[in-house]
């Protein structure tokens, strides 16, 4: 009669670079899409990578602003090294933006480069800082053979001018001109042939121009592919560097989210052998720093969500090393106030929670410890002010442990954590929904589960749900409702007792929900023994 089925759904799709804005002076997301037929079982799936719920000003207002940016492609994910501003950059201790150079002016750097003097390195330190203006990065390019120049002195045996000419590529790989990043393509053979370099901060350049490079351009992108730049990377992967890493994941997370990167991107990946050092440095994270850690945690999450790899990342044990890692990561919460965690936190609930909504996950074997139950709640607990889209994230891998699997539904029964998760109704519709869809995987599971629901007072709750305007939210609160009835007719009984039919006809004249409340107060309203719904519960099983 229903027809709802539950099933695990996946937090998949690209996005949430604002995450890491904090740690970067420039970001832009990236917008994540849910697995076709997901929004049947929980309703629309919210966006951003990390899906940031409402709030004051801050970095979930700036989710919004960056998410309807990207879908008007006004913004791009690029990263900028500015380390050490040229003086000319600077007035009173505060960098400042050039103002455009005429053409000429331009050119007269240009020569000055050309100069073999003293000179020389001064007019690329100034032609850096002018580069750092969009109208004179268009200039520049323009004129003919200046880019050449640049990638000359970019393969010159002169460190100093070698460094100096890469932070002025660097600067124009960061335009917003396609027009002028492209221009930059004939340094990338030598950006592959630098990075095993000769200073970290080299090599840490010519990643970042890499990967901004890769961003937006398929042409470079088709370019590097055949150049080498997987196997290039793949050599990388080893530096004891943490900023070497760092850039390394941007690379590999920019050219992962590329719209070629299932047919074209992915199997390379796998057969360079990177995955398994991706995880291992995602895991390892707590210890050897949390930068490349979540750089890499989002390639993981981009290699899942092609759908081409996941039989490869759970040969890797990626699910138990996930899971172990959230125990970590809750255990390091609980022991200190966490200072940037939750941009290690996010990729990792995505990754596991995506995994497990795989068929081919068997979630007995693969992970079954209540532990991971009690660590999502400890998440849930530390975050919920401050970074709420933590708390969608946490439900979504909630809901994608209790979707199948009887012994999670008991946990969250047994450890007793269901006010925790009554508690979380209020707080957002696209969180009440969630929570609701938690509530409904374990109350599926039959009596038992429903008697223990309406014992820990769960009617209340949903009569307060039942007075909302929302109809995705109520909708999810009607199955919830069928399934007690149907399965613990006491809850129909004191859910009619507390006004509950009340609740419900003011429901009637909504389209998309009259059907429902019409057969739910047939439930609920018919005399005892006329039905299955006063079926007695004498002999039930105890929770498994």
């Amino acid at each position: 009669m229903w027809g709802w089925r539950r099933r695990r759904a996946r937090p998949s799709g690209r996005g949430l670079e604002e995450l890491r804005a904090r740690r970067r002076e420039r970001e832009a997301g990236r917008e994540p899409r849910r697995r076709p037929g997901a929004e049947a079982r929980v309703g629309a799936g919210r966006a951003g990578r990390a899906g940031p719920g409402p709030g004051a000003v801050g970095p979930e207002d700036l989710a919004a602003v960056l998410r309807k940016a990207r879908r008007q492609e006004q913004l791009v994910s690029k990263r900028l090294l500015r380390e050490e501003p040229v003086a000319e950059g600077r007035q009173d201790g505060v960098e400042m933006v050039p103002d455009p150079l005429t053409e000429e002016e331009v050119l007269e750097l240009l020569r000055g480069v050309q100069r073999g003097s003293e000179d020389r390195k001064r007019s690329l330190s100034r032609l850096r800082w002018a580069l750092q203006n969009k109208e004179t990065q268009q200039k520049f390019v323009r004129l003919d053979g200046s880019v050449r120049v640049l990638v000359g002195l970019f393969t010159s045996s002169l460190a100093d001018m070698q460094m100096e000419a890469a932070r002025c590529l660097h600067e124009l790989s960061h335009s917003s001109d396609p027009a002028v990043a492209e221009a930059c393509l004939p340094v990338t053979s030598y950006l592959l042939t630098y990075l095993s370099g000769h200073s970290v901060e080299f090599t840490e350049l010519c990643l970042y121009t890499l990967g901004n490079l890769v961003v937006e351009s398929e042409a470079g992108r088709k370019q590097l592919l055949p150049q080498g730049i997987i196997p290039a990377l793949a050599s990388c992967i080893q530096s004891p560097h943490e900023a070497v890493l760092e850039g390394l994941g941007y690379v590999l997370s920019q050219l992962l989210q590329a719209k070629e990167a299932p047919t074209e991107i992915v199997p390379l990946v796998l057969d360079s052998g990177l995955p398994q050092h991706m995880l291992r440095l995602v895991c390892s994270g707590l210890k050897s720093g949390t930068g490349a850690a979540v750089e890499f945690a989002w390639c993981l999450h981009y290699i899942v969500c092609s759908h081409t790899a996941n039989a490869a990342l759970l040969s890797l044990g990626a699910v138990p090393a996930l899971a172990s890692l959230l125990l970590d990561l809750a255990s390091e919460i609980s022991q200190r106030t966490p200072d940037g965690l939750e941009l290690l936190v996010c990729p990792v609930l995505r990754c596991l929670s995506n995994l497990l909504a795989e068929e081919m996950v068997d979630c007995e074997v693969q992970i079954q410890d209540e532990r991971l139950l009690v660590a999502l709640f400890i998440i849930l607990q530390c975050f919920f002010q401050e970074h709420p889209f933590i708390v969608q994230e946490c439900l979504w891998l909630l809901n994608n442990l209790t979707a199948d699997e009887p012994f999670f539904c008991s946990a969250v029964l047994t450890l007793d954590l269901l006010p925790g998760l009554l508690q979380l109704l209020p707080c957002s519709q696209t969180v009440s929904v969630l929570v609701l869809t938690v509530l409904c995987n374990i109350a599926e599971k039959g009596p038992a589960y429903c008697q223990e629901l309406h014992q820990q007072a769960t009617v209340a709750p949903l009569l307060g749900i039942l007075k909302l305007a929302d109809s995705e939210v109520v909708g999810q609160c009607l199955e919830l409702l069928h399934l007690l009835f149907l399965h613990w007719p006491e809850a129909a009984v004191d859910f009619i007792s507390q006004g509950g039919h009340r609740a419900l006809e003011q429901h009637q004249s909504t389209p998309e929900l009259q059907e429902r409340v019409r057969a739910l107060l047939d439930m609920a309203l018919q005399p005892a023994g006329d039905s299955a719904v006063s079926t007695t519960h004498a002999a039930l099983p105890a929770l498994s």
